[in-house]
């Protein structure tokens, strides 16, 4: 027979059983060691607000979820009770479990309170602080910031170059904006789409970052009417370009919020164009990380009104519509995707397209659409077709689409792991690692892995094995 034992409460900081006539939060002895630590928030470096956990809640927009990240982040070492929390916010623990399980706080003058309380860079919200406030990433002490963008602690040499870095002041904002500013962001977002291609989104995102920043600063700015739509839509064109970068280093929650922003400048600049890039991309990004069907929404938005959109264009997004299906098992709905983007794509004149779709051409069209066979391949349909389309892109990019010429080869070899001759996926697997050891990319990181899961079965054979050992060591340098 079991006892039932009685109601306990426990202090808020050490865990210890609270006396029955205690009616506090903490026990005598933290009361009387540390009376004023609890009293106010600790102070945390830039970097804690950058991990996915909290870009993840920000990105809701609800204060609620951001609080509870925020007590739940592990550089606390422990979850932050509710009632310490609490007691910072002006809250107690009943209010503060109502705000994080209820619907998102809408009184702005609470939620600017709570940020401040908190130290929330303003960069990061949804709302603007005022003037004065203190709670932006400029505040931040630079030295700080700088340590943390590095991912590493200074010291030795590498210090001294720190301290000169600490004095740069950001870039001024013109008092207006021109056509010669606009080029520079468009210039700006091309450079870096070139680097991307070829090098993958790992390396740079923190210089696209801070560009970005400065762009949507120029939003801001004087602007003549005549000129304000190219504007937004030179940031929006930077906004896809970053997000996209972050989408490849598997930053997701950074990834969402850049492709959101230049959702919203390609809307308001009405750039129809940029609207079906960015929610392609956001399509892309969601079948990526699971959801098809979300996928498959951004689609069919993105496909509103597409007599406005160029053939290459409505053939991006018929091969990104099939790759969605093909998830869902939808198998004769994505083979007539497949073929309606082969149709658009057969019409397509590179002369009428924006300049973000200069990649499109027909190793990229047999790329999109053969990773949407790819999955139906596994399954035993249709595995001729898309090692067929798989070898265009291979034989297809040049030097200057290194990323998706590695990723495309990898799924050749895992195809043919799984479906052909093992031997020959070791050949394809071979030259598309040596490409794969030059980029930093998540996404082919993880196609890699399915390679070398596909191939474990085939162990025995020495070759597999190197290929396999091969594959280790290459997901071990980047």
């Amino acid at each position: 027979m079991t006892r039932e034992p009685d109601p306990q409460r426990y202090c808020a900081r050490c865990g210890g059983r609270l006396n029955r006539y205690n009616a506090e939060t903490l026990c005598g002895a933290c009361v009387s060691a540390s009376p004023d630590d609890d009293q106010q928030p600790p102070l945390v470096p830039p970097a804690f607000w950058h991990v996915d956990q909290m870009r993840d809640a920000l990105a809701t927009w609800h204060m609620g979820r951001v609080i509870f990240a925020y007590r739940n982040h592990p550089y606390h070492g422990k979850a932050l009770p509710q009632e310490v929390v609490g007691t910072w916010l002006g809250l107690t623990q009943a209010q503060l479990s109502r705000i994080e399980k209820g619907p998102a706080p809408e009184q702005l003058s609470k939620l600017v309170r709570w940020a401040q309380v908190l130290g929330i860079p303003g960069e990061l919200l949804w709302f603007k602080l005022p003037r004065g406030s203190g709670a932006t990433l400029d505040d931040v002490n630079r030295q700080d910031f700088l340590r943390a963008a590095l991912g590493a602690t200074v010291a030795g040499a590498a210090a001294p170059l720190i301290e000169l870095l600490s004095t740069i002041q950001p870039t001024p904002i013109p008092s207006l904006v021109g056509a010669a500013e606009i080029e520079q962001i468009r210039t700006t977002a091309r450079e870096f789409t070139t680097w991307d291609h070829t090098y993958g989104g790992g390396l740079v995102r923190e210089a696209i970052g801070a560009q970005l920043r400065y762009a949507v600063n120029l939003l801001n700015a004087g602007c003549a009417e005549k000129h304000r739509a190219d504007l937004q839509s030179a940031v929006g064109y930077l906004g896809h370009t970053a997000g996209f970068m972050a989408f490849d280093a598997y930053a997701h929650a950074d990834a969402r919020s850049m492709f959101r922003l230049a959702w919203t400048c390609a809307e308001e600049a009405g750039d129809w164009h940029l609207r079906g890039k960015v929610l392609s991309s956001m399509a892309r990004q969601a079948i990526w990380c699971g959801n098809p069907d979300d996928g498959l929404t951004f689609i069919e938005l993105a496909m509103v009104r597409s007599d406005r959109l160029t053939a290459t264009e409505r053939a991006m997004l018929n091969a990104a519509r099939a790759r969605a299906l093909a998830k869902l098992h939808r198998v004769e709905e994505s083979l007539r995707a497949i073929g309606q983007a082969d149709e658009e794509f057969s019409h397509a004149a590179p002369d009428n397209d924006p300049p973000w779709m200069a990649y499109y051409d027909a190793a990229q069209h047999s790329g999109d659409t053969g990773h949407s066979l790819f999955d139906l391949a596994l399954s035993g349909r249709f595995a001729t077709e898309a090692r067929s389309r798989l070898h265009a892109v291979v034989d297809g990019h040049t030097e200057a689409f290194v990323r998706s010429r590695a990723m495309a080869g990898i799924k050749l070899a895992s195809l043919t792991m799984a479906k052909g001759d093992p031997l020959e996926a070791v050949s394809f697997g071979t030259v598309a690692l040596q490409e794969a050891g030059h980029i930093r990319s998540r996404r082919a990181a993880d196609d890699l892995r399915e390679l070398a899961g596909l191939a474990e079965p085939h162990g025995k054979a020495t070759a597999v094995e190197e290929l396999r050992s091969h594959i280790g060591a290459t997901l071990a340098r980047t």
